[in-house]
C-alpha cells in the first residue's frame, strides 16, 4: 500500500501561551507529526493531555524553564527517540525521534539552533560564537549520513540571496552574514542533505517563513527571513510530493513571529 507522511515545523514561541493556535494548526491541518521549537518549558509542564486530545498521543520534548525547547508531537508512534546536548551549555536545542514510512522508517531531527545575537563577530558576541560552534559541531555529527533522515526546524538562518527581503541590507545583519549562511550550507553538504523548500520553490522566488513582531503591519511591509527549514537525505527527495509554508498563521490570534513549514511525503 502506498504510504503518505506529513510533517510540519513551527517556532511556537512559547507553547503554553500559544497552545489555542496549536490546537487549531492540528486540527486545521492535521500533519502526521509537528516539530515545535522555542517552546520554553520545562518537560514536566508541557501541555501533553491537550495535544493527545487531538489524537497525538506519541510525545517526545527537550525542555527547560523559559527559553528554547524542542518537541516532536506524532499521530504515529516513535520507533525511537533521543536527545542530544550540544557545545556542552545545557540548553534544549535538539530532540530525535524515528517514524515508520514506505515499508520502513524514517529518522526525524527536530533543532533550534541559537540565533546568534547581534553582533556577528565570534571575538565579540559569545552568543555568535556559540552559534557557529553549534553549526560546526552537527556538521561533523551528520557527515556521510547513512540512514534515512529529515532535518527540521528554526535553523536561524536565511542562507541565500531571495530568502531575505533584501540581500543587500541584511548581509551584516545575524542569520544573513556570509560567514554563518557559508556553514549551513558546508554542514548540509556534509550529509548530504537536500534543501526541500528550494527543490519546490525556484531560488530566484522570495521565501519567508519569519516575520518581526516590530512591523505594524508585517503582512503589507513583508520584510521576512526564511530561518525554518525541511532537509532530508536524497533518497527521500524524490518522495517529496508537496511543502508549503502556512502564511496565514502568521496572522491568528497571539501568532508566532514564524509560520509553520509542512511538508508531505509520498511512498
Amino acid at each position: 500500500m502506498p504510504d503518505k507522511l506529513t510533517i510540519a515545523t513551527w517556532n511556537i514561541n512559547s507553547v503554553r501561551l500559544r497552545l489555542p493556535i496549536v490546537e487549531r494548526f492540528l486540527t486545521e491541518y492535521a500533519p502526521d507529526v509537528l516539530c515545535l521549537q522555542e517552546t520554553k518549558c520545562p518537560d514536566a509542564n508541557f501541555p501533553l493531555n491537550a495535544l493527545r486530545k487531538l489524537g497525538y498521543e506519541h510525545i517526545a520534548i527537550h525542555g527547560q524553564k523559559g527559553y528554547h525547547g524542542v518537541a516532536t508531537i506524532s499521530r504515529r508512534p516513535f520507533v525511537a527517540q533521543e536527545k542530544r546536548e550540544f557545545c556542552g551549555k545545557g540548553d534544549s536545542r535538539h530532540v530525535a525521534t524515528e517514524v515508520a514510512f514506505n515499508g520502513s522508517s524514517v529518522r526525524l531531527h527536530n533543532f533550534y539552533v541559537p540565533a546568534g545575537g547581534d553582533e556577528p563577530d565570534p571575538e565579540v558576541n559569545d552568543k555568535f560564537a556559540h552559534k557557529l560552534a553549534f553549526l560546526d559541531e552537527m556538521t561533523e555529527w551528520f557527515a556521510d549520513t547513512t540512514t534515512p533522515t529529515v532535518i527540521v526546524g528554526d535553523l536561524n538562518i536565511a542562507p541565500y540571496e531571495h530568502d531575505v527581503w533584501s540581500h543587500k541590507k541584511l548581509l551584516k545583519v545575524v542569520s544573513h552574514t556570509p560567514l554563518e549562511c557559508e556553514k549551513l550550507e558546508t554542514m548540509r553538504e556534509a550529509g548530504p542533505f537536500v534543501d526541500l523548500m528550494r527543490r519546490h520553490v525556484p531560488m530566484d522566488e522570495k521565501l519567508y517563513t519569519w516575520w518581526s513582531y516590530r512591523a505594524r503591519d508585517w503582512s503589507e511591509a513583508d520584510k521576512g527571513r526564511r530561518l525554518d527549514h525541511i532537509w532530508s537525505t536524497p533518497d527521500l527527495a524524490p518522495l517529496s510530493s508537496d511543502i508549503r509554508v502556512l502564511r496565514d498563521a502568521r496572522g491568528w490570534e497571539k501568532p508566532s513571529d514564524h509560520a509553520p513549514v509542512m511538508a508531505t511525503f509520498e511512498g
